[in-house]
């Protein structure tokens, strides 16, 4: 994603991780994480964040409310190589 956050920007976005069985599924399946995130953070917001925080690309952002009204956010990610080198 093209919007550039800060760490503590990033933190009040993504608020933790969620783990249950099936979320575990879909990480050895699907390759998609599960994070609790903040009620006003938009889909661009949350997808900057986890890229922030994980520094993964982001491939896919879908998200949906539990009963007890928390957000969760399910997201697609591939790894991004770390460079070890900065270009000039």
């Amino acid at each position: 994603m093209n919007e550039d956050l800060r760490l503590e920007d990033a933190q009040k976005v993504v608020v933790r991780p969620y783990i249950t069985e099936r979320t575990f599924e879909q990480i050895e399946r699907e390759n998609k994480l599960c994070f609790i995130v903040a009620d006003d953070a938009s889909k661009t917001q949350i997808a900057s964040a986890v890229e922030t925080l994980y520094e993964v690309a982001v491939t896919e952002v879908n998200t949906t409310r539990t009963l007890g009204g928390k957000r969760l956010l399910y997201a697609s990610l591939r790894r991004v190589p770390r460079r070890s080198w900065q270009p000039s």
